[in-house]
């Protein structure tokens, strides 16, 4: 039988003109064939251990209304995490939210290392050249990186509708926090439901860290974007947010 070797990552409007990048690190639960033999649970597919629901149409609307690239590996994260350090026990789980992940154990180091060479390393590489494209054209982008969480985590409620996640660079997500706290009825997250602490901001931290870019990531409330109307209602929100935000990040850029 043959075996598909479909593209593991993604790039959408890549020449998008205007000043953001939009970045989707848990878009897909798809096993690609090369690694159906290992025997990930179908069940386990459709639970947010394997994705984040809703975070694709989420940042796809986005991309058209900011006319941005986006770009996503499509790939489970029950195969690798992206959005992991290669060093991180959680880069491959054998566990997630208390559930065995028996397909990941007793991977041998090759096996590791060539998740990490086909599927880990591209989408890095990808969002590097994409931010060198833009760079060198004269264009100082900013990083938006959009996740979905659950309501209820290992039995705990979470009261949050949206998360922001940033590090010591405040610039986008101080704009996100003053836009949605306008909002009296929303509960919004600083740095909750998790933060950097927790290694879910490392693609973010890695590509926008070292060039000095305005970044922030976005963790929505998966029950909120679980339908077309609150994805739609949520990337709108999220959209006049950062078009109000670009005449304040030019003027930042400027001055940096």
């Amino acid at each position: 039988m043959s075996v598909e070797h479909r593209s593991p990552v993604v790039v959408e409007n890549p020449e998008g003109t205007g000043p953001f990048v939009i970045l989707c690190d848990h878009a897909s639960n798809r096993i690609p064939d090369e690694y159906k033999s290992f025997g990930f649970a179908d069940d386990a597919l459709e639970t947010h251990i394997a994705w984040d629901p809703g975070a694709l149409t989420v940042s796809r609307r986005l991309s058209a209304l900011l006319d941005a690239p986006l770009l996503w590996p499509d790939v489970s994260r029950l195969v690798i995490d992206c959005n992991r350090p290669i060093d991180a026990s959680s880069l491959i789980v054998i566990e997630s939210e208390g559930r065995p992940v028996a397909a990941n154990r007793n991977l041998s180091d090759a096996q590791r290392a060539e998740r990490i060479k086909r599927i880990h390393a591209p989408y890095h590489d990808a969002i590097d050249a994409c931010l060198k494209r833009r760079l060198a054209g004269g264009m100082e982008p900013a990083l938006v990186a959009v996740h979905s969480f659950t309501p209820v985590y290992l039995g705990k409620s979470r009261p949050w509708e949206i998360g922001i996640v940033f590090g010591d660079d405040r610039r986008l997500a101080d704009d996100f926090i003053r836009g949605l706290q306008a909002d009296p009825a929303l509960t919004v997250g600083v740095n909750q439901p998790y933060a950097p602490a927790d290694q879910v901001y490392y693609t973010v931290e890695r590509h926008a860290g070292p060039r000095g870019l305005p970044a922030a990531m976005i963790e929505i409330r998966n029950d909120a974007i679980d339908d077309a109307e609150g994805q739609r209602r949520w990337a709108d929100r999220l959209a006049d947010i950062l078009i109000a935000a670009k005449p304040r990040l030019a003027r930042r850029h400027a001055v940096v």
